[in-house]
């Protein structure tokens, strides 16, 4: 077990190495299954349209896919684009609000 490694980024917020979640829904199907396991971690240096992220919103955490980055902000969308709840029904979100990128499964 790794623990209290982790590294400031983004407004000196604690990032952990990795966050390990589970997946509740189907916004990301075909991909992502409901209950598949996914790893996450918060050290990453810049994200990329198609990197999958988790996102923290209205105090819910969300899986999704990136879709644009610009200044200091990120668009995201589910994969299931008809039972997604995403940023074309809530908007652009910052960057700040990324908890962690999805490593494995490979998206």
């Amino acid at each position: 077990m790794i623990t209290g490694l982790s590294r400031r980024i983004w407004n000196n917020r604690q990032r952990k190495l990795l966050e390990i979640r589970r997946i509740v829904g189907v916004s990301m199907l075909p991909l992502f299954r409901p209950e598949t396991v996914v790893w996450a971690t918060g050290l990453f240096r810049k994200l990329r349209p198609g990197d999958v992220v988790i996102v923290k919103h209205d105090g819910l955490e969300k899986i999704k896919r990136v879709e644009a980055v610009q200044d200091g902000e990120l668009f995201v969308l589910g994969d299931n684009m008809t039972a997604s709840t995403d940023s074309r029904s809530f908007g652009w979100l910052p960057l700040e609000s990324v908890k962690a990128k999805v490593i494995w499964p490979r998206a």
